[in-house]
């Protein structure tokens, strides 16, 4: 049978036994503090499967010793026996659940975060090769895929072994001849089951591929569903998640199609067995070779050698997924760190200039988007980067935060080069304002104290009058404990704004880069935004991505940044008169704005 797998998994996700062994052992090594309570489950599994082997036992020993004799005392003893064994049995069952399912989520509370603490530490670079909803469904589908597996893969795993071995042994004791008979439909179900092995493993990566790019493309609807409304996308991006959607289904169900052929085998082996155990065991009793008690334990006991290799089966499913989604899990924790913090990091020096040295820079191994940029900015200097769109100018100013590191030359305080100073220094003196302030939820004192967590109210409230807003803040209902909701919606764009500056203002940084703070602003609040900006900058090195050139006229220097170059440097006065790209660009500026040059 064939069918279509929606598309083909990386060949570096296809797990040979080595990679799934190593996997499952670096699995178990993470499990190592939970190992009381799983060795205590394991205990109460042994015991819950040793009661449902003496199940059979004792009715066969109900029919022989009680009915078959007329004995009701034996009847009533093995009744007896038979009522505790399922109450212990019970009891042990539920309990070894309780404590498996201790350890599984103590498993998965580490494993996220782990996996997130790993992509908090992640380069910018990083999330530039990156989807979004790839990396949700990472935390999201792969880590809930593993909480079978942990909970109740041991049981599963266990309890089918310890029950296929003592069934096989005690229906061996039982009849010999029969167990021999039954033998038959085993190379079936080995056959049988080589084969799901190796056709499941490729469906349930298949199956994780094709969910984190489902997960991307609703990602990628719901955040920019206000460019679809506006637009009128709706039909469009429904599309394109139905597809993406689709494409999952068709992976699913290659994955049932699978199981399909497979579990109904293990079926049917268990049905014919028991058909022929009943065939030739009733004639055995018949011939007085065999009691009947022996032949209806045999009978039940079939059922339970069968059943574990189906359960098995089934475990080889949950692994298979669980050990994709491990591999892809344990990928991200292992990323390496492109912006990493040096071992012996030094403190980021002050009142020394910042020196970029025949910098040239290109992201993921493309070509390069800056080319032999030497430039220093003095301390205490404010110096604007302008240049048409994508000309590098943001790009120098990512060099200079440190969320990159540049290809060729290098990026210095002083001289030292900014890869030699610790990140906790580097993140304490330099400080990006975006052009779009990102709220997290909470309120607002909380979204500031993101810059200084340990900042007490007062030291927030000092930060936002440093800045000339408090006033604004709170003559909010709620003032400063106001919530801001998911991504600051409660906010205007100017609000929010400020509250990034004053975030900046309570980390107060010896550098600061201001990426056109007030190109999204509204205009009721625009006038706030300036006033708090100029009062941010003063005493300290600044470095403004200028998309509006009335920013560049407030600057000490300009540095005009073209394809890459760096092209002219210079005061505003000095590039105006001089003629060139920066002439050109601020002409253009002023006549956009309906003046005369």
């Amino acid at each position: 049978m064939g069918w279509a797998w929606g598309h083909a998994t990386d060949p570096d996700d296809q797990l040979d036994i080595d990679a799934t062994r190593r996997v499952l052992g670096r699995t178990a090594r993470m499990l190592l503090p939970y190992r009381r309570g799983a060795l205590g489950a394991v205990g109460l599994i042994v015991l819950w499967t040793a009661m449902l082997l003496a199940g059979p036992l004792l009715v066969r020993r109900g029919i022989d010793e009680g009915i078959a004799k007329g004995d009701s005392g034996q009847l009533n003893v093995s009744i007896g026996l038979y009522v505790v064994v399922a109450i212990v049995s019970y009891l042990c069952f539920r309990n070894a659940i309780v404590l498996l399912a201790r350890v599984g989520e103590g498993f998965l509370r580490d494993m996220r975060t782990r996996v997130f603490d790993s992509l908090l530490r992640q380069s910018m670079a990083f999330y530039d090769r990156e989807k979004a909803g790839v990396l949700v469904s990472r935390m999201t589908s792969d880590v809930d895929s593993l909480q079978e597996l942990v909970q109740f893969g041991l049981i599963m795993f266990t309890s089918a072994a310890l029950l296929l071995i003592g069934s096989f042994v005690i229906l061996m004791v039982l009849s010999w001849q029969l167990m021999l008979l039954c033998a038959v439909a085993v190379p079936f179900v080995a056959l049988a089951s080589v084969k799901f092995q190796r056709d499941s493993n490729k469906a349930y990566l298949a199956v994780r591929e094709e969910i984190g790019d489902t997960l991307s493309t609703l990602q990628e609807g719901i955040s920019g569903v206000r460019v679809v409304q506006a637009f009128a996308r709706e039909e469009v991006e429904a599309r394109r998640f139905s597809d993406a959607n689709f494409s999952l289904y068709r992976t699913h169900m290659a994955s049932v199609r699978i199981q399909c052929w497979y579990l109904p085998i293990v079926e049917f082996a268990g049905a014919a067995t028991t058909a022929l155990a009943l065939g030739v065991g009733g004639w055995m009793v018949r011939e007085g070779r065999l009691s009947l008690g022996t032949v209806v334990a045999f009978i039940l006991l079939l059922s339970t050698l069968f059943e574990p290799v189906q359960q098995l089966s089934q475990l080889f499913n949950m692994v298979q997924s669980a050990t994709a989604s491990l591999h892809k899990l344990y990928g991200l924790i292992d990323e390496p760190l492109e912006i990493a913090d040096p071992v012996d990091g030094v403190d980021m020096p002050t009142g020394e200039p910042i020196v970029l040295d025949s910098v040239s820079f290109g992201y993921a191994g493309g070509d390069p988007v800056l080319r032999d940029v030497d430039l220093e900015i003095a301390p205490g200097e404010r110096v604007a980067f302008v240049g048409p769109t994508g000309a590098g100018k943001s790009t120098m100013a990512k060099l200079i935060a440190r969320f990159y590191d540049p290809t060729v030359g290098s990026v210095r305080v002083g001289d030292v080069d900014l890869r030699d100073i610790g990140l906790r220094s580097l993140r304490d003196h330099v400080v990006v304002v975006p052009q779009e302030g990102y709220l997290f939820s909470g309120t607002i004192a909380d979204n500031i104290r993101v810059a200084r967590p340990e900042a007490s109210d007062a030291e927030v409230r000092d930060a936002i009058d440093r800045i000339g807003v408090l006033d604004r803040f709170e003559q909010l209902p709620e003032g400063l404990a106001t919530e801001v909701r998911e991504r600051g919606s409660r906010l205007s764009a100017g609000e929010k704004q400020l509250v990034s500056l004053a975030r900046a203002a309570l980390a107060d940084p010896s550098v600061l880069i201001l990426d056109e703070a007030t190109s999204s602003v509204d205009p009721g609040t625009e006038a706030a935004v300036e006033t708090a900006m100029e009062t941010l900058m003063r005493d300290r090195t600044v470095i403004a991505i200028a998309h509006r050139l009335s920013t560049s006229e407030r600057c000490d220097r300009v540095a005009v940044v073209s394809d890459g170059r760096l092209v002219e440097l210079g005061s505003h006065d000095e590039l105006v008169a001089a003629g060139g790209h920066y002439f050109a660009l601020y002409d253009a500026w002023v006549v956009g704005l309906g003046h005369d040059s």
